[in-house]
C-alpha cells in the first residue's frame, strides 16, 4: 500500500542499553525490552526463584537483589519497575 505511513515500533521494541547487574543476567544489550523481560522470566523459573505458594513473588538470588535494590521477595509488578530503572533508552545513531 503506497502512501500509508510506517508503523512506528512500539516503544517495547526499542533496544535498550541494559546496566552492568542486568546484564549478568540477561546478557549484554542493548535489547528489545521484551527480550530483557523473557530473559528476566527464564532466569527466574531457571533458578527456582518464584514464591511457589505465590508464583507473582519472586525470591531473589544474589544477582537479583543488585538489580532489586533488595533481598526481600518482591511481587512481579513491583519487580517491572525496578528492572525498569537498569535499562536505559539507546541514542539513535547519527549518520
Amino acid at each position: 500500500m503506497a502512501g500509508t505511513p510506517q508503523k512506528k515500533p512500539s516503544a517495547f521494541m526499542k533496544p535498550v542499553q541494559v546496566s552492568p547487574e542486568l546484564a549478568e543476567i540477561v546478557g549484554k544489550g542493548p535489547m528489545a525490552r521484551t527480550e530483557v523481560t523473557k530473559k528476566l522470566w527464564d532466569y527466574i523459573k531457571k533458578h527456582k526463584l518464584q514464591d511457589p505458594k505465590n508464583k507473582r513473588n519472586i525470591k531473589p538470588d544474589d544477582k537479583l537483589t543488585k538489580v532489586f535494590g533488595s533481598p526481600e521477595d518482591m511481587d512481579m509488578f513491583k519487580m517491572t519497575s525496578q528492572v525498569s530503572k537498569h535499562l536505559k533508552e539507546t541514542e539513535p545513531a547519527h549518520s
